[in-house]
């Protein structure tokens, strides 16, 4: 389904608005001061604005080379997904770089020259900022744009989509600079940002899911509801090898329950079997009615 300005909700203009000025921070405050670069058009973007004269700035390059972009995304995504965070960033990008009084020409004005602490706060802030845009319906450049558009078709990641692009960038980068400290540098950027998406995409509520297979279905889910004060689902199942008919418990918890949870269920069935993973966005019943 194709977004159009009436899916977006003042929230999602508010946070998309916010993700924007973030990551124009991160670039333009710990990347760009120091050489290091960005993912994706971002990232070309710094790397042109660096080869060529002042005349051409970051913000420049930013909205010259997301229009071919742009076009593609309008007709595949509609237009506040495609534009809408770009322009948030470019203009503040702009603002940071050629109209407010912060010196951004040589040295990073909180992390210094020192590389490292730019390159992971650069990364932790605009990953930050990406995965918010992203996940409220934007993005921070077109790349991010293909990205989502082929991530549902491929199966894979936004991060994975652009590695490819990302690798090609920072060989040109080293290349051009002939050094590759700033690109390898720049990688340890890329890292931190993808890290931030995916904890941003993946939701704050970062849980664990256990599945009991139990022949004391009863007794096991009494002990948990009454430890941890929650519900949980419960689902006929049959043992694939012995035939015999078990009870499948659902359950979900953090991690600071998972040692307690394992000692009650092994003092009721010390046989039950217990498989724990990684889910995101719980999302609770409205129980509101």
């Amino acid at each position: 389904m194709k977004l159009s300005l009436s899916d977006f909700e003042r929230r999602n203009f508010l946070v998309l608005t916010f993700a924007g000025i973030i990551n124009a921070i991160g670039v333009t405050i710990f990347l760009a001061p120091v050489k290091l670069y960005d993912t994706g058009i971002s990232g070309t973007s710094m790397l042109l604005g660096q080869l060529t004269p002042s005349t051409f700035s970051l913000s420049m390059f930013l909205l010259i080379l997301n229009i071919p972009l742009f076009l593609y995304g309008l007709r595949k995504q509609g237009p506040v997904f495609t534009i809408y965070t770009v322009v948030i960033y470019s203009i503040f990008a702009w603002l940071i770089e050629d109209v407010l009084p912060i010196n951004v020409s040589i040295a990073s004005p909180l992390a210094g020259t020192d590389l490292l602490l730019c390159s992971l706060f650069g990364g932790l802030i605009t990953g930050t900022a990406s995965g918010f845009s992203l996940r409220f319906g934007g993005a921070m450049d077109e790349i991010e744009v293909l990205a989502v558009i082929f991530s549902k078709h491929l199966g894979i990641s936004v991060g994975a989509f652009v590695m490819v692009y990302n690798v090609i960038l920072y060989t040109i980068c080293g290349f051009c600079l002939q050094s590759w400290i700033l690109p390898l540098y720049s990688i340890v950027t890329y890292m931190a940002a993808i890290k931030a998406i995916d904890f941003i995409i993946e939701g704050f509520d970062r849980a664990k899911c256990a599945i009991i297979v139990t022949d004391q279905a009863d007794d096991i889910c009494d002990a948990l509801s009454k430890e941890f004060q929650t519900g949980m689902t419960r689902l006929a199942a049959r043992g694939g090898y012995s035939g015999e008919d078990k009870t499948m418990i659902y359950f979900i918890l953090n991690r600071f329950q998972i040692t307690t949870m394992k000692n009650i269920i092994r003092k009721i069935d010390p046989k039950a079997y217990i498989v724990i993973s990684e889910v995101a966005d719980v999302f609770p019943m409205n129980q509101t009615q």
